[in-house]
């Protein structure tokens, strides 16, 4: 019994490992997201009159947001392919050990729900 907690330990700290790259991702993402969104006003025509009968191009506005999205995830783009590779790695150590231990306390949380759901119908 002592084994099986012990691995589910080490499988729950590898969980929180896990967890933790993750909102390292979604804190990047969130950055860039909130840097563009201080950005838009820049980006938008500065005249709101046509200039010499020329309407303002439609999607130049889409243009400028895409080049400024592309040069800001550029910037942080080694820092989320690492934080991307790591967090695979994790996945599959996470699974690797699921697959070894095989037993119900270290299944996932919606595994565990499905089978007392499904054993729950087989009884009588």
């Amino acid at each position: 019994m002592t084994a099986c907690a012990d691995r589910f330990a080490e499988l729950s700290r590898m969980q929180e490992a896990r967890r933790q790259i993750q909102r390292e991702l979604d804190r990047i993402n969130r950055q860039i997201t909130r840097r563009m969104t201080a950005f838009i006003p820049q980006l938008k025509p500065r005249h709101s009159f046509f200039r010499r009968g020329k309407a303002p191009e439609p999607s130049a506005f889409l243009e400028r947001y895409r080049a400024q999205l592309a040069a800001l995830t550029a910037e942080r783009q080694p820092e989320i392919d690492a934080l991307s590779r790591k967090l695979a790695r994790q996945d599959q150590a996470i699974a690797a050990l699921r697959d070894r231990l095989g037993c119900p306390e270290c299944e996932p949380t919606e595994a565990r729900r499905e089978s007392r759901s499904t054993a729950r119908e087989q009884t009588p």
